[in-house]
């Protein structure tokens, strides 16, 4: 049993076999139609040029007629106009006639006549011109010219006839031409409706069964399609709403992500600039600690120059007890000096008196010396008590000097812990304006997310149109294809 879809086919494939069949016929008419208008369009072209020929001719024949009557020059204008466009007249004539050999030898006759006029006009016209009006007139009553005139009339009257004959034969073959294409067509289009008419019964009974089956499979399936583009919209419109919430959590993360990220690169700022002062103070410890150094040296020197100041005080104690014993010894060598001139009178007078200035001089040496002891005693007080003191700066320099190693060591540590936060810190950076960049990048996604979920709900509520129309769509094809409404 033949488908619907089969028949179908059938009837199409029919109707087009008839149809590019009326189209060959009617093509090849209008092909026929078109070639026959060519002809007939070149043969009233050969016509008017024959006729436009010959009328040239008269008016040459007719202008040098003119001059020799006359003499005026002014009459061989339309003569040379006759020479100008003659051969132009023949070139277009000859492929109008090419396919009539006759016509073409006819052409080749006129041409060698007309040749032989052109020749005698212009003999004749210089006769006139040199000899003057007698001797024109007698070459004229000879009746050459005429003579010709007539051979060429006679030609070129053959090849209007044979033109208008040609003419005749396309004009019949066009009608017959014609009159095939009409049959052609009015049997196709009668040929063409029947046809259809046959197929239009046979399918209108197949469509009544199947399509009808079809459209209430249709209907059943709409009703499905609409009930799930409602339940594809409410998830839409739920993910939508989702996705709004979410893109605006997201929107405040982004936000404080990047107050995270200026945090942190302030931090790192400061970091960078706690590290340079770090630096700095380390710095300046060595610098301390290499003053301290320098302090410990002079110190040390000091101590080294009191010990040797006491040392040199005691050598000074010394020579002063030899001085202040050789001042006793004076002294007494004075006092016996003095006895010795008391006893010798006169004589000893004077040594007696010298003898009083040494034991003068010597009693201020002895009060000399012994104020000299007492400051040496001072000094070496004062030497020692600079020492202990000394020796005290120097213990206390070597505790500020390890102090400053601790401190040093202590800012060391703190540098290396600037700079390790220095790292964290731009690492803490680096990972928040990644965090950003994901966050920025999830934000976009999602909004994308929302934005496809608002199409679905969009393309839902259209699925859903289109299901109802469809399902009135079916109902209004099954009560067209059916005899009564369902």
């Amino acid at each position: 049993m033949w488908t619907f879809g089969r028949k179908l086919s059938v009837g199409f494939a029919l109707s087009f076999a008839l149809l590019l069949l009326i189209g060959l016929l009617a093509y090849r008419g209008v092909e026929v139609l078109t070639q026959n208008s060519y002809k007939v369009t070149r043969t009233h072209s050969a016509l008017t040029d024959i006729t436009e020929l010959f009328s040239l001719m008269k008016d040459a024949e007719a202008a040098q007629r003119g001059f020799l009557l006359t003499g005026d020059e002014s009459y061989l204008d339309p003569y040379r106009q006759a020479s100008a466009n003659v051969p132009r007249l023949l070139a277009e004539l000859r492929p109008l006639v090419r396919e009539s050999p006759s016509q073409q030898t006819r052409l080749n006759q006129a041409a060698t006549m007309i040749d032989g006029l052109f020749q005698l006009h212009r003999e004749r016209i210089e006769v006139r011109r040199a000899d003057g009006l007698e001797a024109a007139l007698r070459n004229v009553r000879l009746g050459e010219g005429k003579r010709r005139m007539d051979e060429l009339r006679a030609v070129v009257a053959q090849m209007e006839a044979d033109e208008n004959e040609l003419l005749k034969e396309r004009a019949q073959e066009v009608e017959s031409t014609g009159g095939s294409v009409r049959m052609a067509i009015v049997w196709g289009t009668v040929a063409g409706a029947l046809l259809v008419l046959a197929a239009a019964v046979t399918l209108s009974r197949a469509l009544s069964g199947q399509v009808g089956t079809a459209v209430k499979h249709v209907q059943r399936s709409s009703a499905e399609l609409q009930a799930a583009a409602n339940q594809q919209a409410a998830g839409a419109r739920e993910t939508a709403t989702s996705m709004t919430e979410i893109a605006t959590t997201i929107s405040e993360l982004l936000a404080t992500s990047r107050q995270i990220a200026d945090s942190a690169q302030r931090v790192v700022t400061i970091a960078e600039q706690t590290a340079t002062f770090a630096r700095g103070g380390d710095g300046t410890l060595q610098a301390a600690r290499e003053t301290i150094a320098a302090m410990r040296r002079q110190i040390d020197l000091v101590v080294d120059h009191m010990l040797d100041l006491g040392r040199k005080s005691q050598q000074i104690g010394v020579v002063l007890d030899l001085v202040s014993e050789l001042a006793e010894q004076t002294n007494i060598l004075a006092i016996n000096a003095t006895i010795e001139a008391t006893v010798a009178g006169d004589a000893g007078r004077r040594f007696s008196v010298v003898a009083d200035e040494i034991r003068k001089l010597a009693d201020r040496m002895t009060a000399s010396t012994k104020e000299i002891r007492v400051q040496i005693d001072d000094v070496r007080g004062a030497v020692n008590t600079t020492v202990m003191a000394t020796e005290t700066g120097s213990k206390a320099v070597d505790a500020g000097a390890r102090q400053f190693d601790d401190v040093a060591a202590t800012f060391a540590k703190i540098a290396g812990l600037v700079v390790t936060t220095t790292d964290a810190a731009r690492e803490i950076e680096l990972s928040t304006k990644q965090q950003a960049t994901a966050v920025e990048q999830l934000n976009v996604a999602l909004s994308n997310t929302a934005q496809a979920s608002r199409e679905t709900e969009a393309s839902s509520g259209q699925t859903s149109q289109t299901a109802t129309e469809l399902a009135e769509m079916s109902r209004d094809l099954l009560r067209l294809v059916q005899s009564q409404p369902t």
